[in-house]
């Protein structure tokens, strides 16, 4: 069965319901799967919790399902850029759970790893560390995180094959590896699909055994903060 889609919306063609949980990469707008993100939207499912290092902005990227009020839980590092993100969970309207960027990364990679939980100094004495189990390492105290997994991950890469072999650009490789391991279902989107056999074995970063869909989508690439040298 192939695992090439022609569209986005065909891509997740009977996968969206409401209730799941979906893991989203990418980092701002650099590396988001934007074409899936619409589908996601367009499909209608709602009361999704949504892990991500952050919630795109004001009507793009994930932005987008909040708007339409389709997120019920963020689990994210960041909220700065999103206007709407930020009114919905002072409004008591978003559930919302905080993590440390460098925690979020590795729940993600202990999700898809298959471990269950990890203890980090990160966050001891502060909010963060709140009802959660603390135990002491050669006289310092640590707290227990535990993995995330998601029963849809989307990414974002720059080249895959049509075995789902994915090659991410530069920065955005930051979630997106990861998440394709914790996702029980990953769909990716590519600028470009090229022949199996073309990638380079040495520089692939998921292996196609982690991908179950994958399709060939233009992307807008928005710069979320544009930043230009006076003439």
């Amino acid at each position: 069965m192939s695992k090439v889609f022609s569209t986005a919306g065909e891509a997740l063609g009977g996968l969206c319901h409401d209730g799941l949980t979906i893991m989203s990469g990418g980092f701002g707008l650099c590396g988001i799967p934007e074409n899936l993100i619409a589908a996601l939207r367009d499909s209608g499912a709602s009361d999704l919790t949504v892990i991500s290092n952050n919630a795109g902005v004001d009507g793009f990227g994930l932005g987008q399902l909040l708007e339409t009020r389709q997120i019920k839980k963020m689990i994210s590092s960041y909220v700065g850029e999103n206007k709407e993100f930020e009114r919905q969970y002072l409004g008591g309207e978003l559930e919302l759970e905080f993590n440390p960027q460098g925690t979020l990364a590795e729940r993600i990679r202990a999700g898809g790893a298959g471990i269950p939980g990890f203890y980090t100094k990160t966050g001891v004495g502060t909010l963060i560390a709140e009802g959660k189990e603390h135990k002491d390492f050669e006289g310092e105290t640590f707290i227990l995180e535990t993995g995330l997994k998601a029963d849809i991950a989307i990414v974002k890469a720059w080249k895959g094959d049509a075995e789902g072999n994915l090659i991410f650009k530069a920065t955005a490789r930051n979630f997106s590896p990861m998440m394709a391991m914790a996702g029980q279902i990953t769909v990716a989107e590519v600028d470009e699909i090229v022949p199996v056999g073309a990638l380079d074995p040495n520089f692939i970063h998921t292996p196609g055994i982690f991908v179950q869909r994958i399709v060939e989508a233009k992307c807008e690439k928005r710069i979320e903060q544009l930043t230009v040298r006076e003439a």
